[in-house]
């Protein structure tokens, strides 16, 4: 960036902050969130419909001309913070991120519109595939038909609307078209589907952009959906401090409190100190995606490098300094760390963006 932003919360944002943390904490406290991952349901409808009718989350980033609320992804950010610190059960980075990244990158203001007011959309891409790097076996599409399949993509059983990048093309898919097949998932809160649009008659399919805009709306979509789950991971990275801290100033082993026990001061600490760096490189990220700045792929790929291994850390020493009660089932730690776990994996892993950094800013390759 020429003019490098500031990266402190405003007062709208610190607003913002705590109006979803105020709704969050109503209506998705951990418990409930627990209970729901013993049910089959994706997506918690009720929460989600509070968030996109009640606050208006939905079309945050879009403009009021489809009927967004004319602000910026620095605000997503805010509120992906406040999602990732309650590990919530709805689809916003898959549809309010992702699928509207790449919806606004092809010029699709009929769905933006869908978008802006709640509906739910999906980008038809592996989670761990980053959306521009190529698919090994992408479906085909021909005279308006798409067939084949897509393992395991987040968001997929919410979605209304399917986004799918095909060979030289982006086409939209309803859902109620194709087959959504739920498969296991590390991350209970952010379940995973395979897709099968048929192999004989497929599903039918718009075109939504095609030839040479393909490859940079992709590109496009990937960077902001990267820059922002750095924001996602920076929430629960905190969450996870904040739940730990509170812990080992209440335990008492040996007659002690444990945190007055050097040895964990310094490991909180050192986590501290990390989840300030990871803070840096996610507001920074948010905000060069914000203004669409020419340095967003470095500092969302800087910022994935970053938080990926900064929220597993924090989920780690979360579970680790909890003792006993951190590893059972009835304890909100297993949730943190199997999130943190699965966020490692999206949109390309911590060590492939250190290998995109390096390759973006002209450094000779490492061999692994």
């Amino acid at each position: 960036m020429s003019d490098v932003p500031s990266l402190l919360y405003t007062d709208v944002e610190d607003d913002l902050r705590a109006a979803v943390r105020s709704m969050l904490e109503s209506h998705s406290p951990w418990a409930r969130v627990l209970e729901r991952t013993d049910g089959d349901v994706a997506g918690d409808r009720k929460l989600w419909t509070l968030l996109t009718d009640d606050l208006g989350l939905a079309g945050l980033a879009l403009g009021e001309d489809v009927g967004g609320a004319g602000a910026s992804w620095r605000e997503v950010a805010v509120v992906l913070e406040e999602l990732g610190r309650a590990v919530c059960d709805v689809p916003y980075l898959t549809s309010v991120v992702t699928a509207t990244a790449l919806a606004e990158a092809v010029g699709a203001r009929e769905l933006l519109a869908e978008l802006a007011t709640g509906a739910v959309a999906a980008v038809a891409v592996p989670f761990t595939q980053p959306l521009d790097h190529p698919v090994s076996d992408p479906p085909r599409f021909a005279a308006g038909r798409i067939r084949g399949r897509v393992p395991a993509v987040a968001g997929a059983a919410e979605a209304d609307v399917l986004l799918v990048p095909v060979a030289g093309a982006v086409v939209r898919v309803a859902a109620a078209d194709a087959r959504i097949e739920p498969v296991p998932s590390l991350d209970m809160t952010r379940r995973v589907a395979d897709i099968d649009f048929g192999a004989e008659g497929g599903a039918a399919a718009t075109v939504l952009a095609e030839r040479d805009a393909v490859p940079a709306a992709l590109a496009r979509a990937a960077a902001v959906s990267a820059a922002l789950l750095a924001s996602e991971q920076l929430g629960l990275a905190q969450r996870c401090l904040e739940m730990t801290v509170e812990y080992v100033g209440q335990r008492r082993q040996f007659g002690r409190l444990i945190g007055s026990y050097q040895a964990l001061k310094h490991r909180l600490a050192d986590l501290w100190t990390a989840i300030a760096q990871a803070r840096a490189v996610a507001r920074y990220a948010a905000a060069c995606a914000a203004v669409d700045d020419k340095d967003l792929p470095v500092a969302a790929s800087l910022a994935q490098a970053v938080c990926s291994v900064v929220a597993q850390q924090a989920a780690e020493e979360c579970v680790q300094l909890h003792g006993g009660i951190g590893f059972t089932w009835e304890h909100p730690a297993h949730l943190y760390l199997k999130r943190a776990r699965a966020d490692a994996l999206a949109h390309g892993t911590a060590g492939w963006h250190r290998r995109r950094v390096g390759a973006l800013v002209d450094l000779p390759p490492v061999a692994d």
